[in-house]
């Protein structure tokens, strides 16, 4: 793992609580090695039903990736969620937007911050970096997001997908 992204541990979590809240998820730290509901393993973030897990050394960055699955995913998928957010390319493009768009509601990560932890992380995108495909590449992220009234103008709207 980079020791440069940003972690849980780097941040006041009450922020994070409060914003996971308006969400209806519950974010559980857990101590052990192993993080219940984790798909990729090591320090990323798990989902399982509406609790989101990590530990102190989760990159902030999992962290939204998986809450923005279970935000983007619909009420059916969402009643069985067990480890695999699944979801199709549409949607984890609009997962990758709306986690940019919520870094905003994390004083210590903000957007720009966001964006370069992805790049550290090995997000990939067609241009090259994930500002680049945020700012001129992302037009059907957005239309994904408003499609499923994700956003009120052009801002996060605290509503789950139905």
């Amino acid at each position: 793992m980079p020791d440069t992204v940003l972690k849980l541990s780097d941040i006041d979590s009450s922020r994070l609580n409060n914003l996971l809240n308006k969400y209806q998820l519950k974010l559980v730290i857990v101590h052990d090695e192993n993080i219940p509901g984790s798909y990729w393993g090591d320090a990323e973030a798990g989902l399982i039903g509406n609790k989101l897990y990590a530990r102190l050394d989760t990159p902030i960055h999992s962290i939204m990736h998986e809450s923005c699955h279970y935000i983007c995913m619909d009420n059916q998928r969402r009643a069985k969620l067990d480890t695999n957010a699944e979801g199709d390319y549409d949607e984890e493009n609009g997962v990758c937007y709306l986690q940019i768009l919520l870094a905003n509601d994390i004083p210590e990560m903000l957007q720009g911050r966001m964006m370069t932890d992805m790049d550290s992380w090995g997000y990939t995108f067609r241009l090259g970096s994930t500002q680049k495909w945020f700012e001129q590449d992302a037009e059907d992220a957005f239309n994904w997001l408003k499609k499923h009234h994700l956003l009120t103008q052009n801002k996060p709207n605290f509503q789950l997908r139905q």
